[in-house]
């Protein structure tokens, strides 16, 4: 996984409560298990129209947010079902930043542990947020990670808080496997004993 240090990048408004992860990723694109490919299919049912052209209404059709890094969306973002096609579809897209006032549990988990920091502000903070994010091209946020701070085009300061040891695996790019893998010497080092006090297994 890369590490989060800071982020800098357009962010979009999403102005929209209750986004679900169906919404997020549809459930036709759940057959794959790579986590690549499924940028294509982020909000496919508002991003695109029934004969498959693009809708010019959707946020990330504008040519301001086709590259945003970061998402400013309504309460409760990824609410719904318990797939991680979620967070991959975001990242592969290029978003590795979410911010909302409030979040679906698991997808706020899943997402730490596929390299996104989803953020959770005040209501009053999500507004300013979606105010800077409505300035297109130029709603360049900068996020902050180890000073736990949203830096805005204006200069204006946002601090949030996270959990220590999820800060510390963003940081150092440690997803489960990788975390497990931090602990390899030990690891060996047991096996080793047990070979040896039980060598007939």
């Amino acid at each position: 996984m890369e590490k989060f240090t800071t982020l800098e990048g357009v962010a979009a408004p999403l102005r929209q409560i209750n986004v679900d992860t169906d919404m997020i990723i549809p459930k036709q694109y759940l057959k794959t298990i790579k986590r690549t490919g499924l940028g294509k299919g982020l909000f496919s049912e508002k991003r695109y129209k029934d004969d498959g052209s693009e809708n010019p209404d959707f946020v990330l059709n504008k040519p301001a947010y086709r590259k945003a890094k970061i998402l400013v969306a309504g309460d409760n973002f990824g609410c719904g079902s318990s797939r991680e096609h979620a967070p991959w579809a975001l990242a592969d897209f290029g978003i590795s930043c979410v911010i909302s006032t409030s979040f679906g549990d698991i997808f706020y988990n899943n997402s730490f542990k596929n390299g996104i920091l989803p953020i959770r502000v005040s209501p009053a903070e999500l507004e300013k947020l979606f105010e800077d994010a409505d300035r297109g091209a130029n709603a360049t946020l900068t996020i902050d990670l180890e000073k736990q701070e949203i830096r805005g085009p204006d200069g204006g300061t946002i601090k949030f808080e996270i959990d220590p040891f999820r800060k510390h695996c963003l940081l150092n790019g440690l997803d489960d496997i990788g975390l497990t893998m931090a602990k390899q010497d030990h690891i060996g080092g047991y096996e080793a004993k047990a070979k040896t006090e039980r060598p007939w297994l």
